[in-house]
């Protein structure tokens, strides 16, 4: 049956001590997910404080519990400090609660304190039970019943101090609110020629400050993690001094509250702000936890909630407590203990000032984010000049983060000695010679700016093939970086594929995939796209909130993307949706039918409003004015209908800290990958390349940034819907289902692996 047999076992989110954004995504699935596979669901309020005092701070938890949660900011169901959880007497306490109710799966979502208090309740447990048996408190056969307990674990903590766990709840949400701080930061000081100071938390994970430096290419950076070389008072205000004397009117300084000096001692923001007698100083602090979300935390978020019940589900006596996490876009689980251990290396690395170890054992993306700031933020001459010049061109629809690859890959280059030219108007330009070298000044500031700044188009090569390889032999490109959508891709295969005729097209060639549509083929992840769901997300939740005053009202909303289902599915499951219609997923009138009778069971409880989305090229005829009629006149006299077209919105304006780092990595890694490939291809002072493998697509492919060759991708493409033939995110429609209480068959569902987490697998290059 689709519906597994009715499991006697009882399944506990507990939410113990901290509070981040994306919790109640997490709340809500795990509910959802068990009440589906037929256990009962207990919601414990006030975390561990609830867990002892039992009570009424343990409520059975229905379908509709969790409902219209997803958006807020904080936990639902709260969160304490627990003194008395830390004493044996207290732990005892709590079991017998569990005990009372018949639970003996637990779900911890919080920091790494919450996590341990949960091993070693699970530890103790049998003992626990022998405990209360002993004082007759209770019998015989409850003990028998009761006799193991079974724990897993979602991280949610802003400051992203978890080791092993490529992002903890709340972390993305966190930097979406600093990145808006910097953001109104960098208008005001624009106007003032001001230095800011800018806190973040982070007490002693310097992970918050890090990315928001990379995202914001900040002037100076201080986290605990690497503290400064003695003397850097008078280098930074040699630093700041010199980008002023280059014109720039604003400087920023970003500091983890947990930053310290090379011998251990705080720096504080006012004693900075004091040595640069600086403009203002800002605490981006308290804030932070408790703030509308980004999108990617309320995906992860019912992901791991999904995956959290399953691990349970699947526990036996030999299974170590988990964490349950996210790799790439992979689900994973890891032993609980192991990640609490590496994440005490790191402290201890740090307090006897092993700094370079601390670092290495963040692990191997916060080591590349290290490296690529320190990389990117001040010019460095170059040792030598390169023989090789390079051209950048935006291709396309604008996506944001284009901007962000462009900056990174013309300081990299830089960097490298390359000769770098940015062409204005895609393959157009290159046709037309709107070609000219760029210095790395020009693109500073273009981190946080959305749309494209070289100015982009849709123009195919094979409309100006002559002219382009003309402009290719007299500004002697020799390497292309093509940043864009499906034409971007498209394009250079079509410059390939004429590499039989022009000799000047053997040159190598890179496409970095930038499209809110998320449809190139030999990435994830496009570029852009992670802007685009947040803005979708956002206008949804706005649409929402507009209903809560009518009651029984369906908004029908259309989403962009073309044949590709991505952006409707991902804004579905971040917004929850009732359904969302796409190209990829066919459906029939009777599906259609069957959603109708869902919203209309839907508008006799509480809830009474339902939102569906719809894919704009996902039917030929069942067009979003016909489900507006078709919906409007099946449900009359119970609901009423409305639609939205977002349209542009979805392009975003600024893009999210996720695309800003995404765009800045790819540049970088593309940048590396093409000077490798130039010096392999270089014979008697010239480039000439036509292997397969010299013009290729860079992608982040499950947990790997992977090169693939344009040629070889068009065998996998489908270029009538301008759509990779095998898509990873289809299997997130399942989620989306179950969420929204349709039937579904849990057998296509795929568990994550157990991974241990030592110093090799820290050190292990990731995609992120």
């Amino acid at each position: 049956s689709s519906h597994p047999q009715q499991h006697s076992t009882t399944d506990v989110p507990a939410v113990p001590r901290v509070s981040s954004a994306g919790m109640n995504a997490a709340v809500r699935a795990v509910t959802r997910m068990g009440i589906y596979v037929g256990a009962k669901v207990f919601l414990i309020y006030e975390g561990y404080e609830g867990l002892v005092e039992g009570g009424d701070n343990i409520k059975q938890a229905t379908w509709l519990s969790v409902s219209n949660i997803i958006q807020l900011g904080g936990t639902v169901i709260g969160s304490a400090r627990c003194k008395a959880f830390t004493t044996r007497q207290g732990r005892l306490r709590a079991a017998r609660n569990l005990v009372e109710h018949g639970i003996t799966n637990l779900c911890v979502i919080g920091g790494d304190g919450s996590l341990t208090g949960a091993d070693i309740f699970r530890a103790e447990w049998a003992g626990l039970l022998d405990e209360l048996l002993r004082d007759g408190l209770i019998s015989e056969e409850v003990a028998k019943a009761n006799g193991r307990l079974n724990v897993v674990g979602l991280v949610g903590s802003i400051d992203n101090d978890f080791c092993g766990t490529d992002m903890t709840i709340g972390t993305d949400s966190a930097l979406h609110r600093i990145m808006e701080v910097i953001d109104a930061i960098t208008t005001t000081a624009q106007s003032h020629q001001r230095t800011f100071v800018l806190e973040v938390m982070g007490r002693h994970c310097g992970y918050l400050a890090l990315v928001s430096g990379l995202a914001s290419g900040a002037d100076w950076l201080f986290i605990p993690e690497s503290p400064p070389e003695d003397g850097w008072e008078d280098l930074m205000c040699e630093r700041l001094g010199e980008t002023r004397s280059r014109g720039s009117r604003l400087n920023i300084i970003i500091i983890a509250e947990g930053a310290i000096d090379r011998n251990g001692k705080p720096i504080s923001s006012n004693y900075v702000k004091d040595v640069r007698a600086a403009g203002w100083e800002q605490k981006v602090g308290e804030g932070l936890c408790h703030h509308p979300r980004g999108a990617s935390d309320s995906l992860q978020s019912s992901k791991m909630g999904m995956e959290a019940v399953m691990a349970l589900l699947e526990a036996t006596p030999d299974t170590p407590a988990c964490v349950v996490s996210l790799s790439g876009n992979q689900s994973v689980r890891l032993p609980l203990m192991e990640c609490v251990q590496v994440t005490k290396d790191v402290q201890k690395a740090m307090d006897e000032k092993r700094f370079d170890e601390a670092i290495q054992l963040r692990g191997r993306s916060f080591e590349n984010n290290w490296n690529i700031y320190k990389l990117l933020a001040h010019q460095k001459p170059a040792q030598e000049k390169s023989p090789f010049s390079l051209a950048i061109l935006n291709v396309g629809a604008p996506a944001a983060g284009m901007n962000a690859a462009v900056r990174s890959a013309v300081r990299i280059s830089i960097c490298r000695g390359h000769t770098v030219y940015a062409v204005s108007d895609g393959f157009e330009g290159l046709a037309k010679g709107q070609i000219r070298e760029v210095g790395w000044h020009d693109v500073a500031g273009w981190l946080g700016r959305g749309g494209s700044m070289l100015g982009t188009k849709r123009t195919l090569p094979k409309t100006c093939m002559e002219k382009i390889v003309e402009n290719v032999r007299k500004f002697n490109i020799q390497a292309l970086l093509v940043i864009g959508g499906f034409e971007a891709y498209e394009g250079v295969l079509q410059l390939v594929e004429a590499r039989g005729q022009y000799e000047e097209l053997c040159i190598i060639m890179c496409v970095i995939p930038a499209t809110i549509s998320n449809n190139v083929p030999g990435t994830d992840f496009s570029l852009g796209s992670d802007t685009a769901v947040n803005a979708a997300m956002e206008s949804c939740d706005r649409i929402k909130q507009s209903a809560s005053g009518t009651k029984r009202r369906v908004f029908i909303v259309e989403t962009m993307g073309g044949y590709c289902g991505y952006l409707s599915t991902v804004t579905g499951i971040a917004v929850g949706a009732d359904a969302a219609y796409v190209y990829e997923d066919p459906f029939t009138i009777h599906d259609l039918k069957a959603n109708v009778e869902h919203l209309t069971d839907k508008m006799k409880t509480d809830i009474q409003r339902g939102l569906v989305l719809r894919n704009e090229k996902c039917h030929e005829h069942y067009t979003t004015e016909f489900l507006y009629n078709l919906y409007s006149s099946e449900g009359k006299g119970i609901f009423d209908c409305r639609i939205n077209v977002l349209g542009h919105l979805q392009q975003g304006g600024a893009p999210t800290p996720f695309d800003r780092n995404y765009g800045t990595k790819l540049g970088v890694k593309a940048v590396l990958w093409m000077s490798e490939k130039l010096q392999e291809a270089y014979r008697k002072g010239r480039v000439f390349a036509n292997s397969a493998d010299s013009a290729c697509v860079i992608g982040l492919r499950k947990k790997v940034v992977a090169f693939s060759p344009v040629t070889e991708l068009k065998k996998v493409t489908d270029f009538e819907h301008r759509l990779p033939q095998e898509q990873w995110w289809l299997n997130l429609r399942l989620m989306l289902k179950m969420l929204a209480n349709y039937q579904i068959s849990l057998t296509e569902y795929i568990s994550g692996k157990m991974e241990h987490v030592t110093r090799r697998t820290l050190s292990i290059e990731k995609g992120f």
